[in-house]
């Protein structure tokens, strides 16, 4: 049971970048998939990183108030793979992303937005 999640890097402010999350191991298209992030010093504990959005199985999305409009979730239950779409994004983006289920947590990407 493995989530493998990529796609962060260096991104100016006003950028957008896709993150990807891989899984494998388990019947991915049954499990609601979940976003999270973590900010650079908050912290190593799980409770520490701030929820995203959750997709169900039938592509239905749920979103962080503060993420709306911005963020975009997506999955393809053909590649076992969720996705993050993030725009306009700020300093304050600056984080660690993973992706999760009830079943596990993936190792994260890091996404810097600086000029």
């Amino acid at each position: 049971v493995q989530l493998q999640a990529s796609g962060g890097g260096l991104v100016q402010p006003g950028g957008s970048l896709r993150l990807a999350c891989t899984a494998s191991g388990f019947a991915f298209e049954v499990y609601p998939m979940s976003w999270f992030r973590q900010a650079p010093g908050t912290g190593r504990e799980w409770q520490g990183r701030d929820w995203i959005s959750t997709i169900n199985p039938d592509g239905s999305a749920i979103y962080e108030e503060a993420m709306k409009g911005r963020f975009t979730i997506s999955r393809d239950n053909a590649k076992n793979t969720v996705y993050l779409q993030m725009d306009s994004l700020t300093p304050d983006d600056t984080a660690v992303y993973y992706c999760a289920c009830s079943l596990t947590r993936g190792q994260g990407t890091l996404v810097t937005v600086s000029s």
